[in-house]
């Protein structure tokens, strides 16, 4: 920074400060980091001179630009948090929540009457300032910046609010209700936050076009409120029953979310925004919720092209989170991008199929059709099965869980039928964490009798020569052993029995037998594994 303009913001010389400020602005537009003042303690100085500006000057003195070039500077220097949490104090935030029209003295008889200029940089200021200090978040708990917030949002409906000044009390308010747990549960319990805001998302979404199409502006206040109810709604993510005034609240909420998958928008980017801001919410929503996803059909609608049509329900919402699914499935082929991209929505469709029997069968009719191509292994192609049976042995472990969670649901927790969809080696691992190994069943008797197997011919004709182990068909091939002496094959047994003991002295593999609680537990000896030849023969007798 050049010495001049710095000394003639220090200065306070009131005909040079505009043009000073202004090129202070300027010249620092892109810059980050103030080695140069904080070194010098000129940060802290410049910092302090600029609220005392700000304090004392009414805008019938100093005018709007002026203001507003000011906030810019604080703006700018707060990018540097070198000293922020030292510096900031109660009275500077109080300054800029006046100015930006949402603190206690803003709402006075004695307010300063401030442009909308002005109001939009002191939002800018307080957003950086939140998410730079954490002393900042410490103090807004404790001022007025959540309730200024949440007034203003009352005078929204009547369209005086404008765009700018909406945008950035929700992205204030994001940030408070992201960063700071007891200002989340302040905005939750006290201020009833979640009330307001679902309000506020339906109200914009009534502002729009009665075409039911958003633009970009739309879109972005829409899903800046999603994120603040995603904060808000988070809080009850592991209750098992929520209160009952939550449970009318997220009822409200799932239905305002089922009418907004039915807005169109021309820009692509932002729907799938929108879509996973949607997502990231519902799985934070009691499952007992779900069904509100799914309505009745309407006669005027079965032509309309949001009109999915199962069972007598329209199931839009329902294809959509399922090709929302198919659309990032494969975004997500770097490992490190599993998590990120798909637990969200495979939670969402696990919740979504526990919901009803209705959206169970739908989904599965989507992810399990009837088999027709078994000559291939389960985890290859490009069908949704395939893709979700690779993600069963995926190393991102959370994802291989719900992967494998969403999949034993849909086949109704029956164990022959994961099997026959994706193969005993994919879904091993399943089995042995539910304790499902050695053929014991889930949890099946909480789904209805009814079958919703139909094998089709395909399927038929060769299900007798299909590996169970890897879920296809595979061609008979020679028996090793035929030709041998039965001294010749136990003397390959035993050799057999020697490397698997050499294996687990050197601690490569660890044999297993099935406990009684149907999980592996391992054995001591290669030859323990004997004492389960005989239940095994029982049991494929009693198959057989």
């Amino acid at each position: 920074m050049e010495a001049e303009t710095l000394k003639r913001l220090l200065d306070g010389n009131q005909p040079a400060l505009g043009e000073a400020l202004a090129q202070f602005n300027k010249h620092n537009a892109q810059v980050f980091s103030f080695s140069n003042l904080t070194t010098t303690g000129q940060w802290t100085v410049l910092w302090n001179r600029l609220f005392e500006y700000l304090r004392e000057q009414p805008e019938a003195v100093a005018p709007g630009s002026w203001l507003a070039d000011c906030l810019m500077a604080v703006k700018i220097l707060c990018r540097d948090k070198t000293y922020l949490n030292e510096v900031v104090r109660a009275e500077q935030l109080d300054c800029l929540l006046e100015l930006a029209g949402i603190g206690d003295a803003a709402r006075s008889d004695t307010a300063r009457k401030v442009s909308e200029d002005v109001q939009v940089e002191a939002l800018k200021c307080l957003s950086n300032l939140i998410f730079q200090s954490r002393k900042c978040q410490e103090l807004c708990l404790n001022n007025s910046s959540t309730e200024g917030i949440l007034k203003r949002i009352k005078t929204y409906k009547d369209e005086s609010v404008s765009y700018d000044i909406r945008y950035f009390d929700m992205k204030v308010l994001f940030l408070l209700t992201a960063i700071n747990c007891d200002i989340r549960t302040k905005v939750r319990d006290e201020l009833h936050g979640l009330t307001y805001l679902i309000e506020t998302l339906h109200l914009f979404m009534n502002q729009a076009s009665e075409a039911k199409e958003f633009s970009d502006k739309d879109l972005e206040l829409i899903n800046e409120v999603l994120k603040i109810l995603f904060n808000l709604a988070d809080r009850t993510a592991s209750k098992t029953v929520p209160e009952e005034e939550d449970a009318t609240q997220f009822h409200r909420l799932v239905i305002v979310i089922h009418d907004l998958f039915f807005y169109r928008t021309l820009n692509r980017d932002k729907i799938v925004s929108l879509h996973s801001n949607i997502v990231n919410l519902l799985t934070s929503i009691p499952v007992s919720c779900y069904n509100e996803l799914t309505t009745p059909l309407n006669g005027d609608e079965s032509t309309s092209k949001t009109c999915v049509p199962f069972e007598g329900r329209n199931v839009f919402v329902l294809s959509v989170l399922v090709e929302f699914l198919r659309k990032h499935l494969p975004m997500a082929e770097k490992k490190s991008q599993q998590y990120e991209l798909l637990s969200p929505i495979l939670t969402v469709l696990i919740k979504a199929v526990g919901a009803s029997g209705l959206n169970r069968r739908y989904i599965r009719s989507v992810i399990l059709p009837p088999l027709v191509n078994v000559m291939d292994r389960p985890e290859v192609g490009d069908e949704l099965r395939n893709h979700l049976c690779s993600l069963l042995t995926s190393p991102c472990t959370q994802i291989a869980y719900l992967s494998a969670e969403l999949l034993f649901v849909l086949c109704k927790e029956n164990v022959g039928r994961m099997i026959k969809y994706t193969g005993y080696g994919n879904a091993a691992g399943l089995f042995a964490n539910r304790g499902l190994l050695g053929g014991r069943q889930g949890n099946t008797e909480q789904y209805s009798s009814d079958s919703e197997d139909s094998d089709t011919e395909e399927y038929k004709q060769i299900q007798h020569a299909i590996n169970p182990v890897l879920g296809c068909y595979e061609p008979p091939k020679p028996n090793p052993l035929e030709g041998m002496s039965d001294e010749q094959k136990e003397h390959e047994a035993m050799k057999l029995v020697a490397l698997m003991d050499q294996l687990q002295r050197q601690g490569i593999v660890q044999p297993c037998k099935i406990g009684a609680d149907g999980r592996p537990q391992p054995v001591e000896h290669i030859l323990e594994l004997q004492d389960e030849i005989p239940e095994q023969q029982r049991d494929h007798k009693r198959k057989t």
